[in-house]
């Protein structure tokens, strides 16, 4: 009998199989807009391959490409490598990450109708028609001259780091940024546009959004402030993102700079670590200080510290039928980049 082409493990099994492997594991993401004819067969062969070399990370497959946020065993690296030209990512660009710690403890491939949602009509944009991607050196020098920077990430992103000067939409999806770019940009469009994101797949629609739209001088920073914060480091030249980055997975961020933007999302104090609220009913994405963190025991509320606190069959007896708020006011869209 084949084994089925989904992973099986509970969380919690998932977690400790995970917590209790030796070796190292590299954390990336990567992304690519191709035509795949059948994503369904697709998906199924990708996961029938990484399964089986130990890839863990969220990967959604489109007929318009793949997003993929992964996590590979340091001892199967190779193998990764060497897998990608079956299934047609061959020169694909790897966006390692800055730290490696804890990611994901689960591989899981979905389908979707596109691998970044933006609700716009057949034919609004051409993907073959994209900005002009920038290293970290032209990125800063053309902020120095006064273009436009544009943040394509969702506003909780933004919260905890952004370039400087950045136009950071306040939205939550990024369908629902689009507009609001582009009547930010409205009689602008003979000017410089840098567009920036966190591993380059928002930029790459967004650019190409934008170029339809008539503006003539699209530019977008190449593998996103991933890619930036690893070339600040290695040319030694100086970051103009400040603070930490966002990322999708169980780190919640990596720290770019020293810089702290935001403030705890309980007690005002200055703060930049993202947490979910540890009552599952409410799982509220929120910043919370250390001390906060300690004094709600992980929830966001005395309200939802009093729920975590209730006899276990009381608490499984609430929680069945409620839907989780998941992340609160920021309604994440998971599994972009």
């Amino acid at each position: 009998m084949s084994s089925p082409l989904r992973n099986l493990l509970s969380p919690e099994e998932a977690l400790q199989k995970v917590l209790g492997e030796q070796e190292s594991r590299k954390t990336l993401s990567f992304y690519w807009y191709f035509e795949i004819a059948n994503p369904g067969e697709y998906r199924d062969r990708l996961f029938a391959v990484w399964d089986a070399i130990g890839v863990l990370g969220r990967i959604y497959v489109a007929g318009e490409g793949i997003n993929a946020q992964i996590s590979v065993p340091q001892k199967n690296w190779e193998s990764f490598v060497g897998s990608l030209t079956d299934f047609g990512l061959e020169g694909i660009r790897l966006n390692i990450a800055v730290e490696h710690h804890l990611s994901f403890i689960k591989l899981k491939i979905k389908v979707k109708a596109q691998i970044v949602a933006d609700n716009l009509p057949l034919g609004s944009y051409d993907m073959q028609s994209v900005g002009t991607h920038l290293r970290a050196s032209e990125f800063n020098l053309m902020i120095e001259q006064g273009a436009n920077v544009v943040d394509m990430r969702n506003h909780y992103e933004s919260r905890i780091g952004a370039f400087q000067n950045a136009y950071c939409p306040p939205a939550v999806t990024f369908r629902d940024e689009l507009p609001l770019v582009r009547e930010k940009l409205a009689g602008k469009e003979n000017e410089k546009v840098l567009l920036y994101c966190t591993g380059g797949i928002r930029c790459e629609k967004a650019s190409a959004y934008l170029k339809a739209q008539g503006f003539k001088n699209v530019y977008q920073l190449e593998g996103g402030v991933i890619k930036y914060a690893h070339d600040v480091k290695k040319e030694e030249i100086s970051s103009l993102f400040r603070g930490k980055n966002f990322v999708f997975d169980g780190r919640m961020s990596e720290r770019v700079t020293a810089d702290i933007l935001s403030f705890c999302d309980i007690c005002g104090k200055p703060g930049d670590d993202y947490h979910n609220c540890a009552n599952l009913m409410c799982h509220r994405l929120m910043i919370a200080c250390p001390e906060c963190v300690s004094r709600f025991r992980g929830t966001c509320s005395t309200e939802c510290c009093a729920i975590t606190e209730l006899p276990e069959d009381e608490y499984k007896k609430l929680r069945s039928g409620t839907k989780s708020r998941g992340l609160g006011q920021y309604q994440r869209s998971k599994g972009v980049g």
